[in-house]
């Protein structure tokens, strides 16, 4: 059944601070959104992420299970071709200019953490349990870098497919830990709290869920958000209230592995297994008292369905297609083989 036909409209993203226009004219129905791209293109005889191929790769900073004469389930290494530097001082050095320009030297870590041993097996394709061991390896990495006093963010992301960023075929995820707080990242924490200033409640806890609910766990909503940025955007939200990722627990990570592995397969299935993005939307590292109560964590799956054009990047608004109502509804009612 098609979409119901309906006006351009213009919504504003509380969370992060933007607006979205949504404009359905510009789209075909949303049930006819697939992927035309191939996501896996590399060579698996080649790959240094495959077990048996570990000294191809970087270091290796800990792997799952720690026994080191069983078979890994998780690797948690350096990245070869790093966005910052571990080996520069600890303390980055801050230079400004006379006409305002300031530079930082690239002090920080950037890792990589191979999910699971064998070429062929993705994200999804790992149980509820497996995929709660990836993000308890997430959690563990954060907590270690969290002990260096200068490193105030790490962001947790993952490139699925060649369009979406991923150099490499093989299922893994990254980790950046950063010495300064990034502005789209401060920009969120600026308009939860402006949220929370004029309501007294936190942003992400009031989200209506109604028609845009995927899914629900124990511990997480799925949904499509008001304001998606893009087709088919998804957002996993934690039901209680969770300032920091690595506040997470075993019995929670198993849940939102669960959740994880759901939509994915529902997103692959509907949408013709697209490259995406997922983006762990934690909070700084050393927030203040005062700021727990409106920061909230999440996280947001983005299939690469289009590209961004001008008007986007000059402007910071967003044009999508889709409502995230019609994308929810036929998320939704994916049903998924046993």
């Amino acid at each position: 059944m098609d979409a119901p036909k309906r006006n351009p409209e213009l919504r504003k993203d509380t969370v992060n601070n933007r607006w979205v226009i949504f404009s359905p004219a510009r789209s075909r129905r949303p049930s006819d959104f697939k992927s035309k791209s191939n996501p896996n293109p590399n060579n698996q005889s080649a790959c240094p992420f495959c077990i048996g191929h570990e000294h191809e790769c970087a270091p290796e900073i800990f792997r799952v299970p720690s026994d080191s004469t069983a078979e890994w389930k998780i690797r948690v290494i350096q990245n070869l071709y790093p966005a910052l530097s571990r080996d520069l001082p600890v303390e980055p050095e801050v230079t400004e200019s006379g006409s305002g320009e300031v530079s930082l030297s690239g002090f920080g870590f950037h890792d990589v953490v191979i999910e699971a041993p064998v070429h062929s097996v993705h994200l999804p394709d790992l149980s509820p349990v497996q995929i709660g061991q990836v993000l308890l390896a997430y959690k563990k990495r954060i907590l270690q870098l969290a002990g260096y006093e200068f490193i105030k963010y790490v962001q947790v992301f993952k490139n699925h497919g060649a369009s979406a960023g991923a150099s490499m075929s093989h299922s893994h995820s990254q980790m950046i830990a950063l010495p300064v707080i990034p502005p789209t990242v401060s920009a969120r924490i600026d308009s939860m709290k402006e949220h929370f200033d004029q309501t007294g409640k936190c942003s992400l806890c009031e989200i209506q869920l109604d028609r845009l609910l995927i899914n629900e766990s124990a511990h997480f909503v799925s949904i499509a958000p008001f304001a998606s940025t893009s087709p088919f955007e998804l957002w996993i939200i934690p039901r209680n209230h969770y300032s920091h990722f690595h506040e997470l627990n075993e019995e929670q990570a198993t849940d939102l592995g669960g959740s994880l592995k759901l939509v994915l397969q529902k997103m692959s299935l509907q949408l013709n297994n697209p490259p995406y993005n997922f983006m762990i939307h934690t909070s700084p590292l050393k927030v203040s008292q005062p700021e727990l109560p409106y920061c909230h964590w999440y996280l947001q799956i983005v299939p690469q369905l289009g590209t961004i054009g001008g008007f986007e990047m000059g402007s910071g608004c967003y044009i999508n297609p889709v409502f995230p109502e019609d994308a929810a509804k036929i998320l939704k009612e994916v049903n998924l083989p046993n």
